[in-house]
């Protein structure tokens, strides 16, 4: 993951990633930074390709019925505008021109032909985000943000689809100073119309690629994605406490606890989440250690599913 900062004291980045996993290939970039130099104004341009084999199953552990496959392979090209309108709220503009195609595909009782559309899509996004309360005092801060995103897919037939998504989130530090017993919550729902094409369904779980995290619904299984709720509704709440245990200035390491609550559904029987009990609510609980040394950050997380009682066990490496 190659990126640097604040390029000649510009403000420009780039951000980039290139993965060679054989079920999941990726080569993506962005360049970043102001206007003119002004920074109320900020643009994003980046490129992603993908190529990547999809097992659709029913858990990432244990027995498993498989419900699909296929390849997918996907290249995008997107450009953003985003504008910070005061202290408290930025909104974004963008649009994203893209193809996909599937192969291999093994339709099973997942697959439909609407969701295996393939061919050109452009899209349109727009995004807001705004902090409702401030505490300073108490260290305190709630957050919100929306988006929509309309695309067009010309396959044949043609699809049109539309995605809304909104987010609250709340930001705690208990004591007046320092980060002991950081305390973090989110809240998310998201919601499709029309016809979305399988790449564009919501999924709840962990992968390197998804932001909408069920800690212990792992989202692969033998290295292929699929293992995890996939829907055109979700809803989903975060939670987490951590306890600094050690701060010693290049070495800081923390442990707490986590809770996962979430939701999927889809008006058609055949989407319904991968799990035995669908259209239910899902729990997920259990303890992750945050261990960060010189600049790098690495998580260790034991997960339990509640209604399963599947466990989850890994570790996720990264820049904090």
């Amino acid at each position: 993951m190659p990126e640097y900062y604040n390029l000649h004291g510009s403000g420009i980045n780039i951000i980039s990633l290139f993965r060679s996993d054989p079920d999941k290939r990726r080569a993506f970039a962005m360049l970043s930074g102001p206007v003119k130099g002004n920074p109320k104004w900020r643009y994003r341009l980046g490129a992603d390709l993908r190529n990547e084999n999809w097992t659709v199953q029913t858990s990432f552990t244990g027995p498993s019925t498989v419900l699909g496959a296929l390849n997918l392979r996907r290249e995008s090209v997107n450009a953003e505008i985003m504008r910070l309108a005061g202290a408290r709220l930025i909104w974004t503009a963008g649009l994203e021109i893209s193809h996909r195609d599937f192969r291999n595909v093994v339709a099973g009782v997942f697959f439909t032909p609407e969701l295996l559309a393939q061919g050109y899509q452009v899209k349109q996004k727009v995004g807001l985000t705004y902090e409702l309360f401030r505490w300073p005092e108490r260290r305190f801060t709630l957050s919100s943000s929306a988006n929509s995103q309309a695309g067009r897919i010309w396959s044949e037939p043609g699809q049109s689809f539309e995605k809304l998504q909104g987010t609250l989130g709340a930001h705690w530090f208990p004591r007046a100073r320092a980060d002991d017993y950081e305390t973090q919550w989110h809240l998310r729902a998201g919601k499709t119309f029309g016809q979305v094409p399988f790449d564009e369904l919501f999924m709840l779980g962990v992968e390197r690629d998804n932001d909408l995290p069920m800690r212990a619904h792992v989202g692969t299984r033998h290295g292929q994605k699929g293992s995890a709720p996939l829907g055109r509704e979700y809803f989903l709440f975060n939670g987490e406490s951590d306890k600094t245990i050690y701060s010693g200035g290049y070495v800081t390491m923390k442990v707490g606890p986590f809770l996962d609550m979430g939701k999927i559904a889809d008006s058609s029987s055949a989407l319904l989440p991968q799990t035995p009990l669908p259209q239910k609510w899902l729990f997920d609980t259990g303890a992750q250690a945050k261990l960060k040394v010189l600049g790098v950050g690495v998580v260790f997380l034991y997960g339990k599913d509640l209604r399963t009682g599947n466990n989850a066990f890994y570790a996720s490496v990264g820049w904090r």
